[in-house]
């Protein structure tokens, strides 16, 4: 049998059938149950359960973690596969094409159960593409970057205080030109914002004296008309 010492915890069905030989010949020989069981350094409690399995012709152990009620069925795996196949390229994730399975009504199961399917069929997510290098857009030709030339704003909200403030920046200097503070925020404060920010860098009467139509012929080529470009995320004026 290969063993010296004590009897290990597990043992195969050869090396149980072997130590119940060495008993059978110990009792039979007047040694009682017990001592046998010392002498062989085997538990007899074990011995007499190993005594029982033996007439039943169940020496041999089980494979270890039964059969569990709450265990996958055949038709589970198939169906988690199946959700694989369909919506792997969507969902990505074993916790996504969990919750997949059951929105569609496919299959009940825990994220943990879908990842140990996949991986005892060797399926695996990919990962999302890596996003290509951003290209930055020129700027059109008729503007050229420079200060004066490109004035930005944007609005910061104060929900405590009921308020916004609109802020009005040169895009090239980052110069802070003007902010207008209101408890609304509408084209009426882009309006008055603009018109502080002209009249602070000195550009006003100059907007006011080549702009009496209400316009600008951006067509005229007129290098004394300044140019004022303003860009937020959800405005262009």
């Amino acid at each position: 049998m290969g063993l010296s010492g004590r009897v290990p915890h597990r043992v195969d069905a050869a090396t149980k059938a072997g130590l119940l030989d060495l008993l059978d010949e110990a009792v039979d020989a007047g040694w009682p149950l017990r001592r046998a069981c010392a002498q062989l350094e085997l538990g007899e409690v074990r011995a007499h359960r190993w005594l029982a399995r033996r007439a039943r012709g169940q020496l041999a152990d089980s494979d270890p973690g039964g059969s569990p009620m709450h265990g996958l069925l055949a038709e589970e795996a198939a169906a988690i596969l199946d959700l694989f196949d369909e919506w792997g390229e969507t969902d990505r994730s074993h916790r996504k094409l969990a919750h997949r399975g059951s929105y569609l009504g496919r299959c009940w199961v825990s994220p943990s159960s879908v990842r140990r399917v996949l991986v005892l069929a060797d399926k695996h997510f990919r990962p999302l593409p890596r996003p290509g290098r951003s290209v930055r857009k020129p700027f059109p030709d008729w503007v050229e970057y420079t200060p004066k030339s490109i004035w930005i704003y944007d609005t910061t909200h104060f929900p405590a205080a009921g308020m916004a403030v609109l802020i009005v920046e040169d895009l090239v200097s980052r110069k802070w030109l003007t902010e207008v503070v209101s408890v609304e925020e509408t084209s009426t404060q882009v309006e008055l914002g603009f018109t502080a920010a002209l009249q602070a860098e000195g550009l006003l009467a100059r907007v006011e004296a080549r702009h009496d139509d209400g316009r600008v012929d951006l067509t005229v080529d007129d290098e004394t008309r300044p140019i004022l470009l303003a860009v937020s995320d959800i405005h262009t004026v």
